[in-house]
């Protein structure tokens, strides 16, 4: 799980990383909002962790923009300004979570596991993109009313994407969910298995290539 910490304190920022590195996260830490907004551009997150009181646009107005702009990205208010009007006015903006300073890392890594948690059990059941159906319970894909035979692998790739569509999955990201136990993947497997991917979605949606960045799929604009 790929965590973005945004925290201008460096040394509150390097216990961050580190206890939550040593729970098992891979970490990416930046000192602004507007340094956050450019890592979400670039990469897919499964959480941010935000401090309030960072230089130029504090904390809440980064959460205000990431909801105000779509981002459904599960965030987590981490502040020593931590009285009853911030975390009631943080929860308003969107964030789904708040841990004033100072607090355990087991705490905090806890928190961070149920917020991914609860993310990926949101999406579940069918989802309806213009010409696709797409049963993440069932593991099943329609276009057009025709059933579309994914191999299991295709599959692991094609759920990745579809769980973070109209965003950017690095091919690392791919990657791990293709990888087993006792082997590694390969970029090239990764490639291999995006390009057989779009044979088979055809016009129904576009999986973009985005050099350096990973892949973003994109629902067909409908006629």
């Amino acid at each position: 799980m790929r965590l973005l910490i945004v925290e201008d304190d460096e040394i509150v920022a390097d216990a961050v990383a580190r206890g939550l590195a040593a729970a098992g996260f891979t970490v990416h830490g930046v000192r602004s909002a507007e340094a956050a907004l450019a890592a979400l551009a670039a990469a897919d997150f499964d959480l941010a962790v935000i401090d309030i009181g960072l230089p130029g646009a504090d904390g809440l107005s980064l959460v205000r923009r990431l909801r105000s702009g779509g981002r459904s990205l599960p965030t987590l208010i981490l502040t020593a300004r931590c009285t009853l009007n911030d975390k009631v006015k943080a929860l308003d903006l969107g964030a789904d979570d708040f841990l004033g300073k100072p607090f355990e890392p087991a705490e905090l890594a806890a928190r961070c596991r149920a917020l991914v948690r609860r993310a990926n059990g949101a999406l579940q059941g069918a989802l309806n993109l213009n010409r696709m159906v797409v049963d993440l319970t069932g593991k099943r894909l329609r276009i057009d009313d025709a059933e579309v035979d994914l191999t299991a692998r295709e599959w692991l790739v094609f759920e990745c994407l579809v769980r973070r569509i109209g965003l950017i999955v690095s091919k690392e990201r791919l990657a791990q969910a293709l990888a087993q136990p006792d082997q590694d993947v390969s970029p090239n497997a990764v490639e291999v298995h995006v390009s057989r991917l779009r044979a088979k979605l055809g016009s129904a949606a576009v999986i973009r290539s985005l050099r350096g960045l990973g892949y973003r799929l994109e629902e067909a604009k409908l006629p």
